[in-house]
């Protein structure tokens, strides 16, 4: 498939690492502004050299629940935010996981890079999936049709695993519980077997008692 040399640029430029050399940045900018010239203004290239999609924690000791959000790299791990995307609480079981998929989708097309945990998170929600189809088609290697049924039947097997966790996870509690209460009901007939031959002791002790206080 032939293909146009600006889009080859492009997929250059979309993302720069913070650590490119200073030229390499002013000329990637200047690519980009070339590229843009008479685009639609939805479908603008940013260059992002230094935006990272990452975990914001708050919540109380372990019971942390983490704020997915768009930062500067050379922010604070806790501080300052571009945008709150999203929300997971590893808390639950299976863990929550909230997301605003079109905003975290535009934000992977424009190049913000995300840490290893957010990456996790965002696979498991299908959003590197979903930016690899969306690179295909503005490659032209395939259709956005074909792109939204490619995610669909990912999401769709990804839905039916989950089903059937939760499923598992019920009956495990389910048999758990069962389990919990077989013991505890085994206790108690216990306890209360030990007490009932504790009484007939005592009153055996007192009849033999009362025996021999007669005899005298």
């Amino acid at each position: 498939m032939n293909r146009n040399p600006a889009q080859n640029l492009s997929d250059n430029i979309l993302s720069i690492p913070s650590r490119s050399s200073t030229s390499s940045r002013i000329f990637s900018t200047f690519a980009v502004r070339f590229l843009n010239r008479g685009r639609d203004p939805h479908k603008l290239l940013i260059v992002n050299m230094a935006t990272r999609i990452r975990l914001a924690r708050r919540g109380r000791k372990k019971l942390a629940i983490y704020d997915v959000v768009v930062a500067d790299s050379r922010a604070p791990r806790d501080g300052k935010f571009i945008e709150k995307i999203g929300q997971y609480n590893p808390n639950t079981n299976p863990a929550t996981i909230d997301i605003k998929e079109d905003k975290a989708l535009a934000w992977l097309m424009k190049g913000a890079q995300p840490s290893d945990t957010a990456r996790a998170i965002l696979s498991y929600k299908g959003l590197m999936l979903r930016k690899h189809l969306q690179a295909g088609v503005l490659k032209g290697a395939i259709t956005e049709e074909q792109a939204e049924a490619k995610f669909q039947e990912w999401k769709n097997t990804k839905e039916e695993k989950v089903r059937k966790k939760v499923e598992g996870l019920t009956k495990e509690k389910e048999v758990n519980k069962k389990a919990r209460l077989e013991a505890e009901s085994k206790v108690k007939e216990a306890r209360a077997e030990a007490i009932k031959k504790k009484e007939i002791v005592e009153e055996a002790l007192e009849a033999e008692s009362a025996g021999e206080g007669g005899g005298s």
